[in-house]
């Protein structure tokens, strides 16, 4: 994304960063679908661990969220790369979820932040499964 001269960068850190996903792991043990669709951006794309459905409409990332909340996911880092660049950042690797009723699922993720409308927001998310050993 561009910025433009006299648009300054908003301070940001990987610590910060790291805190984002913190803050949408909460979202999700809030089992709220909207409190998930709020910490992305109008024109996000979502393309999601357990759908094969790319989402790219608050509308549509809610319709994901409401499914996969239900199964009351709380999610964990396993590894993590956080690159910052001026008014985005992007923090890659892998996680696990776990389930209310005891199954996990292992998964690549990327998240791509960016701040706007003086917020810092998840433009882009991309989660898949770990391919099979």
């Amino acid at each position: 994304m561009p910025v433009h001269a006299a648009e300054a960068c908003a301070p940001m850190d990987a610590q910060s960063v790291a805190q984002l996903f913190d803050q949408w792991n909460v979202a999700l043990r809030s089992g709220d679908p909207d409190q998930v669709v709020a910490l992305y951006s109008n024109d996000a794309l979502l393309l999601p661990t357990l759908s094969s459905e790319p989402r790219t409409s608050p509308a549509g990332i809610r319709d994901y969220f409401a499914g996969f909340l239900a199964g009351a996911p709380q999610g964990q880092i396993e590894s993590r790369t956080i690159q910052l660049g001026c008014n985005e950042a992007m923090a890659a690797g892998t996680y696990r979820f776990r389930f209310a009723d005891g199954h996990t699922a292992h998964a690549r993720y990327t998240f791509v932040y960016v701040f706007s409308d003086g917020r810092w927001q998840i433009q882009h998310h991309h989660s898949s499964l770990m391919p099979s050993a």
